[in-house]
């Protein structure tokens, strides 16, 4: 039955994991002389393997058609060859492509995210890094269905990433597990092409929410993490909905808005029932339990199958390396990043430190 449901719902595009993907870029990995293989892109993934109605979304909202795409990958490919501070870097088509999607084929800004990539990658190793859902505590909170992409795709052609509070038992998973969670579950769906052109969905269920769950964050690092994967992860966000937010917990969520783009705020939206969400989500995108079709479960055992599918190719990305973080483009001094107020991010988020700790909820 599951293998069947898999069959009908399982439509995310091309999933071929094989050697070629293992190509790295660095400090004496590989010449400078381009072979074939290190061009494979149009044949596993690129415009051949996409459908005409992608590729039509890609060049309206990303500028991308062929030339641009091809002239954009040599380029990155070869400033990461040349680049003294990486090592071990991928050079296959997937890999570049999320960044240089990411940025509409502005191939210095996708070098620099893929700098700031690295480097957060670099900066908190204990929650990017060994991303093997097999771990043990690993592998439980996903197994509990805090975090998991939906089988099937919404009607615009992406991926729906469910968030599932009662998912993470705060008594037993800390901080460090969920962010892992988060950071395995975004490098699983950044190696799809679909994905990197489309983007995400996400929906949020904080039924169950209690204060242990949000005292389970450091301040300081929550503010850090947050703010640095913002900037730093080649992820298209494009719609957030929550429910079940209780009341008191809605100050932060507001607190997140201000510190977000005008254009990342207006996504963001609260609903007051699974009734309002269904008008706004497809049914089919969310487990029955908030509305839709396919039990939870199910999709969370598909989304096991998912990672285990990637897990090598996941894990491999641990071999890249940055050695510097020199070049990394930053604004004039860390105090800049101020509120419309005139306060440090990291400065107003410790200040509430005190209240994380008085929070009651209904």
């Amino acid at each position: 039955m599951l293998q069947s449901e898999f069959s009908a719902f399982y439509t995310v595009g091309s999933e071929k994991l094989n050697s070629k993907l293992f190509k790295f870029c660095g400090t004496a990995t590989v010449t400078n002389t381009k072979s074939m293989k290190e061009k494979e892109t149009i044949a596993e993934g690129g415009e051949q393997g996409l459908p005409e109605s992608l590729l039509k979304i890609a060049k309206r909202e990303l500028r991308e058609d062929k030339c641009t795409r091809e002239q954009s990958l040599d380029q990155l490919r070869a400033w990461v060859q040349k680049n003294e501070d990486l090592q071990n870097v991928r050079c296959d088509d997937t890999f570049l492509l999320r960044f240089l999607r990411a940025k509409k084929f502005s191939v210095p800004m996708a070098e620099q995210t893929l700098l700031k990539y690295l480097n957060i990658r670099r900066t908190f190793p204990h929650m990017s890094t060994k991303l093997d859902f097999l771990e043990p505590r690993l592998g439980d909170l996903i197994d509990q269905g805090y975090i998991f992409a939906a089988p099937r795709r919404d009607r615009h052609g992406r991926r729906v990433v469910i968030i599932n509070a009662k998912g993470l038992n705060p008594k037993v998973h800390t901080s460090c597990d969920q962010a892992k969670a988060h950071f395995l579950t975004y490098e699983c769906l950044m190696e799809e092409q679909e994905t990197q052109i489309t983007g995400l969905s996400h929906v949020g269920d904080f039924a169950g929410v209690t204060t242990a769950h949000v005292t389970n964050w450091n301040p300081t690092e929550f503010a850090r993490i947050f703010k640095w994967g913002e900037q730093s992860l080649p992820l298209r966000h494009k719609e957030i909905h929550l429910i079940n937010v209780p009341s008191t917990l809605k100050w932060l969520i507001d607190f997140v808005k201000n510190r977000v783009s005008s254009k990342m705020k207006n996504r963001l939206i609260i609903y007051g029932s699974e009734k309002e969400l269904l008008k706004a989500m497809d049914a089919d995108c969310l487990p029955e339990e908030m509305g839709g079709h396919m039990p939870m479960r199910e999709m969370i055992e598909l989304w096991k199958q998912e990672l285990a599918r990637k897990r090598e190719l996941i894990l491999g990305l641990d071999q890249s390396m940055l050695l510097s973080d020199r070049g990394i483009q930053r604004r004039s001094s860390y105090n800049s990043e101020k509120s419309s107020a005139g306060t440090n991010f990291v400065s107003q988020i410790e200040s509430i430190e005190g209240s994380f700790r008085k929070l009651e909820f209904d």
